[in-house]
């Protein structure tokens, strides 16, 4: 009995349509050229975590719901005096997102999460990095429909960066126009 495998939305939309106007765009002569998705990183800094540790292990469990996989938390490599900061102390949460849940989180980033945002207005178009790599911040996770918003102690903040296998800027930017990601004009 054959197994049948589960394909995101995306993943299909970027095999069926999106490789076919990138190539058309950039004039690409072999299929190894075109850019895609590598991979999404998500980051929560816990600055609050220098005075109580029992918030790293609250913004752990918001975003292993918004991910849908275990958060890594990270810890201070050195220590800081001014900043209240040991070595090893636990500052943050992070998650590395491919493949099958990459495509799931972007699609609720881009459909359901950023719409939900107060006051949005768009991405900024120049958050590339120069290697075709976006980065961005967001003030509220609870825009994310996952997060019960009565059970949460404390809004946390985080970053999201999509990494690519772009050469530029340019075609990374084409790549997330692709995806429907909604930069400002």
């Amino acid at each position: 009995m054959a197994e049948t495998v589960y394909i995101p939305r995306l993943r299909t939309y970027y095999d069926e349509t999106i490789k076919a106007e990138l190539t058309k765009q950039f004039e690409y002569k072999n299929v190894m050229e075109l850019p895609k998705l590598d991979k999404i990183v998500l980051n929560m800094g816990v600055g609050e975590a220098v005075n109580d540790t029992k918030k790293v292990k609250s913004a752990q469990a918001e975003l292993e719901k918004i991910a849908g996989q275990k958060a890594v938390v990270t810890h201070a490599r050195k220590s800081i005096a001014g900043f209240k900061v040991r070595e090893q102390m636990p500052l943050g949460v992070k998650v590395t997102l491919r493949k099958t849940r990459m495509y799931e989180f972007l699609d609720r980033l881009v459909n359901i999460a950023l719409p939900r945002v107060r006051d949005f207005r768009g991405l900024n178009p120049n958050s590339f990095d120069g290697r075709g790599n976006y980065a961005m911040g967001i003030k509220e996770h609870i825009i994310f429909p996952e997060i019960n918003y009565d059970q949460i102690d404390q809004v946390w903040g985080m970053d999201i960066v999509i990494a690519t296998t772009a050469k530029t800027d340019d075609e990374a930017r084409a790549l997330l126009r692709a995806f429907n990601f909604p930069f400002r004009q």
